[in-house]
């Protein structure tokens, strides 16, 4: 069946009658019952797995090369080593990028944040930054949301005396990295059942190898894990769904003080962000940062405890995010122009 609308053509998927009939039967709404049969769910057995949000999370070591990447990020707890976690300056790589700096920090982590410039050094591990990094005195690269595909920079990070632990989600090449540990749910040889999660969600899964404590992570760390799932648009099943129920409940009663400050800065009423709140009010601000070249405003956001600072982060968001609007306003007036 296809349905025209606004931006083309719409392939919708008929739900099988025997099962929207079975769902029904076990209690869910007609309308609930066409789309979860939609999705594939013949009953109500499979309905309650699937919307499940207090579901225990998956072993994070059930995921390749998870025992790898969680040992040697260790060892440079252990040895004081100096180590870089390398992000991307979207919203999932940002909370990625500060969800693991983090947590290596309050565990005795010697640890920087790194997120390439947009314009000057382009998305992933570059040879500016890996330059950079070596000479600073890094010994060890934890990438979140990016790396999967670099091959190249890899082997001169190695050169330069650096170990690099790559945490990814997005779909792999025919050729990975030579890193000491590559954890990516995309992997063909992983068999992760999770394989939809975000960076964010990746990187998370890390912390709770590291840590051995999934609920504490949860009570931690489920603010950021939310923003970066909804703002990268991830599908809500499986562990994904967890996040994001338990992120909500995190970002209505008691949000980190960049957060707070951002939702006020918004006009947003404390105690009402849902997804759609995420992905049409706080995402943009806090991409804006990366689109606008000025990304050390979104990790001082998460990073802050300093409520004053926290302000001010989050004004210049919103500053930012308003530049933004503007540039792509004047770059839409010159393309109907021509």
């Amino acid at each position: 069946m296809c349905a025209k609308v606004k931006y083309g053509i719409w392939n919708e998927k008929k739900p099988d009658m025997t099962s929207v009939n079975a769902l029904v039967s076990a209690g869910y709404a007609p309308l609930s019952s066409m789309v979860l049969a939609a999705r594939g769910i013949q009953n109500g057995t499979q309905a309650k797995t699937y919307l499940d949000r207090n579901a225990p999370l998956p072993d994070p070591f059930l995921m390749t090369d998870m025992a790898l990447a969680a040992g040697r990020v260790a060892l440079a707890i252990e040895n004081k080593e100096k180590i870089a976690v390398f992000g991307d300056y979207d919203v999932d790589g940002i909370t990625a990028t500060c969800l693991l700096t983090d947590f290596l920090r309050r565990h005795g982590g010697s640890c920087v944040s790194y997120i390439p410039g947009r314009l000057e050094e382009g998305y992933g591990l570059n040879e500016i930054a890996l330059r950079q990094l070596a000479a600073e005195g890094v010994r060890l690269v934890v990438t979140v949301d990016c790396g999967i595909t670099a091959v190249e920079e890899t082997a001169l990070a190695k050169e330069l005396g650096m170990d690099v632990v790559i945490t990814d989600h997005h779909e792999c090449k025919d050729t990975l990295p030579e890193a000491v540990a590559v954890v990516d749910p995309q992997r063909p040889d992983g068999g992760y059942e999770g394989r939809s999660l975000s960076g964010v969600g990746v990187a998370f899964k890390l912390v709770c190898a590291l840590s051995g404590d999934p609920e504490q992570m949860l009570q931690d760390y489920a603010d950021m894990v939310c923003l970066g799932t909804v703002a990268d648009v991830i599908p809500l099943v499986g562990e994904n769904r967890i996040f994001v129920h338990r992120g909500l409940a995190a970002l209505n009663t008691r949000p980190r003080p960049g957060v707070t400050a951002l939702i006020a800065q918004c006009g947003i009423t404390p105690g009402t962000i849902t997804a759609t709140t995420i992905g049409y009010m706080l995402a943009p601000r806090i991409n804006a940062a990366g689109r606008m070249g000025q990304i050390d405003a979104a990790v001082e956001l998460f990073l802050t405890e300093d409520p004053q600072r926290a302000e001010e982060a989050a004004r210049e968001l919103c500053e930012l995010n308003r530049q933004r609007q503007t540039i792509e306003s004047e770059i839409y007036r010159q393309a109907v122009e021509q």
